[in-house]
């Protein structure tokens, strides 16, 4: 008795089609994603050009402590981007 080649029943060829359509969807979601961290990086590195709307006259502890908060809060995902800190194996 002949079996019929799995790889290409019209099942096999659905769960196929199925599993690219769903790369595919992966895909422009990552990209959009992507799109998505690149614009808040753009605008972060702006805002740290600008000095983060600080100015010299009138820099006091509070400046100090949000920056504080921002560098930590960028710690917890460099951390965890490149396996590093609690992150780290």
């Amino acid at each position: 008795m002949t079996r019929p080649n799995p790889i290409t029943t019209p099942r096999h060829e659905l769960r196929a089609e199925k599993a690219q359509r769903n790369r595919e969807a992966a895909l422009g979601a990552f990209i959009a994603k992507k799109a998505e961290i690149d614009a808040m990086l753009a605008r972060l590195q702006a805002l740290s050009d600008d000095h983060f709307d600080g100015h010299p006259d009138e820099i006091d502890w509070g400046h100090v402590g949000t920056l504080e908060h921002y560098a930590s809060l960028l710690k917890r995902i460099t951390d965890s981007a490149f396996g590093e800190g609690e992150h780290a194996e």
